[in-house]
């Protein structure tokens, strides 16, 4: 199941709340990962994150300098092939969807703000995968090949629950009026759960 939301048919404004708003969903992967391995820090990433929705606040937009930004967040990427650790994937996809933000602020024409909704959505594809694996493992371990089906992962409740985040969040955003109440809100729906898109509960 691939999300295909139109996203060129929001305003600049409202492709940079929708990203903002998913990324709230993906950086407690990162810091779960940061606090487990003890690589990264993620307070940088926090703080940009925080950086952009200061920027969406127009009555009091901050300006960005996004060569800075991009070179400090490089720092906290992590290297996959470094961590015997499942969980560096969504924390990679954290960081990537940070710098492509970044990257997307700088060049609206470029498919930063769409590789941010497909990033979001690896992330959950990835770990249902991994988990529907780990499933069927315990029950048949003598399986040499275990093959899981996109249908399977499409009808998992995580995967349904990121599909309806971003459709619900896409809706909401292109018609919402570009202020600081309408990012508010935007960040109350998807923290509404208290959970990462990964289900993982995210610490205050």
């Amino acid at each position: 199941m691939a999300i295909h939301l139109p996203l060129n048919k929001l305003s600049q404004w409202q492709q940079v709340a929708f990203c903002a708003a998913l990324l709230e969903r993906m950086l407690p992967n990162y810091q779960m990962f940061a606090e487990h391995v003890e690589f990264g820090d993620y307070k940088v990433l926090r703080n940009q994150l925080d950086l952009i929705w200061q920027w969406l606040d127009k009555a009091n937009r901050c300006k960005i300098n996004y060569d800075a930004q991009i070179t400090k967040l490089e720092e906290q990427v992590p290297d996959p092939d470094a961590f015997d650790f499942l969980g560096v994937f969504p924390a990679l996809d954290s960081a990537m969807a940070l710098m492509s933000l970044f990257q997307a602020m700088q060049d609206p024409e470029s498919d930063g703000f769409i590789n941010v909704s497909k990033l979001s959505e690896n992330s959950v594809s990835y770990y249902v995968e991994l988990s529907l694996a780990q499933q069927i493992d315990e029950i048949t371990p003598e399986e040499d090949e275990i093959v899981i089906e996109p249908q399977q992962i499409a009808e998992h409740p995580l995967m349904q629950w990121e599909v309806a985040t971003q459709n619900e969040l896409f809706d909401f955003l292109s018609s919402a009026s570009e202020n600081k109440a309408s990012c508010v809100k935007a960040k109350a729906m998807v923290l509404e759960e208290g959970l990462s898109n990964l289900g993982i509960e995210i610490n205050a």
